[in-house]
């Protein structure tokens, strides 16, 4: 097993560096430095701010370790194990997740400034197992593998895939395991709650899902009021020791987070599928649309659109419709030439029930996105 280094920050005294590193298999600590308390400060991670501004997330110390300990369990995730990733070291997948994994468990990492075939191929082949993305970069490698598929071989030798961060699509899950042989595993996690559900690597992923709850940690669906339409939908809620402490000096938004009896409300609308595993709808303030007496998740329906082979990317918003309350629109970044709306319109309608259909189609250059590859629906044009 390789060291481990140990950096433990100080007061900065006369003459001190401000920090003491060693170099061994276990902490060097100072009789004067006893291990600070789980419940400790550890990082203060801001969210994404997709639908709002940022706020800092504090994070304790024992909820990153005890949530990594769940992952290593998820994943049989080992000191054997190299990681190789090209995420943002800003947010909680590519620091929590993508340094501080490898970290706990003993293990390595090989950031890769960019994801690409290539590059992603001479990590694997220079002893990568896993491989850590988002699903902007997931597709983009489909790309290429479709391309040139000389380096899948390679990377199929990789033991685990992960996407996370935004909802991998069921065309793009498809691609990677044909030209890898290898299914990518989704979890689902946000800066307050870390990873609460993870398709786990001793089971089959099912494309459409984030897996079940990582262990210690509950997860609930609660009814969402004057629900109607053909499927069991309910907010998202978790409890656990990966929770976060609360907002930096906002206890307003730290209590408005959290339920009368303490489950966090992560603002996601989901449904639990037959094997018991989570499918996301999306968020409950841009996802869920209200039509014609109907709670419709966007995302299933942005899914249908992306199965036309016309169709590169695809949004789906709600927009104010005084027959029906809200109109479905989807918004568009054609694979090519732009096919008919009318087409993309009628796929949707023999795909899915009659009421989930757009009622109108925008064709796009791109999407709104933000620096984890999360479509910034508020920046839509309604």
């Amino acid at each position: 097993a390789l060291p481990r280094i140990d950096v433990h920050p100080h007061p900065r005294e006369s003459g001190s560096s401000g920090a003491r590193v060693g170099v061994s298999g276990s902490p060097s600590r100072g009789i004067d430095e006893p291990e600070p308390p789980a419940d400790a400060p550890a990082l203060i991670v801001y969210t994404s701010g997709t639908t709002g501004a940022p706020k800092g997330a504090v994070l304790s110390r024992g909820a990153i370790a005890a949530n990594l300990d769940a992952l290593a369990d998820a994943w049989a995730w080992t000191g054997a194990d190299r990681l190789a990733h090209a995420l943002p070291l800003f947010h909680v997948h590519g620091l929590v997740l993508g340094v501080l994994g490898p970290l706990r468990r003993g293990g390595s990492l090989h950031h890769l400034g960019g994801l690409d075939a290539a590059g992603l191929a001479a990590a694997v082949d220079a002893g990568a197992t896993m491989v850590f993305g988002v699903p902007t970069q997931y597709h983009r490698l489909a790309d290429e593998l479709a391309g040139d598929p000389e380096p899948a071989a390679t990377i199929g030798r990789a033991r685990l895939l992960v996407s996370g961060s935004a909802a991998l699509t069921a065309v793009d899950h498809a691609r990677i395991e044909k030209a890898t042989g290898l299914a990518v595993r989704e979890r689902y996690g946000l800066t307050e709650t870390l990873i609460l559900t993870a398709a786990r690597a001793d089971s089959d992923p099912e494309p459409g899902t984030v897996g079940r709850p990582v262990p210690g940690t509950e997860v609930r669906l609660a009814p969402l009021p004057d629900a109607a339409g053909d499927e069991a939908l309910g907010a998202v809620e978790v409890r656990g020791p990966g929770l976060f402490s609360g907002y930096l000096n906002r206890p307003d938004a730290t209590e408005a987070a959290r339920t009368p009896d303490g489950w966090f409300a992560t603002g996601d609308i989901g449904r639990w599928t037959e094997s018991g595993a989570l499918a996301l709808v999306g968020r409950k303030s841009t996802d869920l649309i209200k039509s014609g007496g109907y709670k419709i998740g966007a995302g299933e329906i942005e899914n249908a659109l992306l199965e036309h082979q016309g169709v590169a990317e695809a949004a789906v918003i709600g927009v104010p419709d005084e027959d029906l309350g809200e109109r479905i629109v989807a918004f568009v970044v054609p694979a090519g030439d732009a096919p008919p709306a009318g087409e993309l319109i009628d796929h949707v309608t023999g795909l899915l029930a009659p009421h989930k259909r757009p009622r109108e189609v925008r064709f796009v250059d791109s999407l709104p996105r933000n620096d984890m590859g999360k479509v910034q629906k508020a920046r839509l044009p309604r």
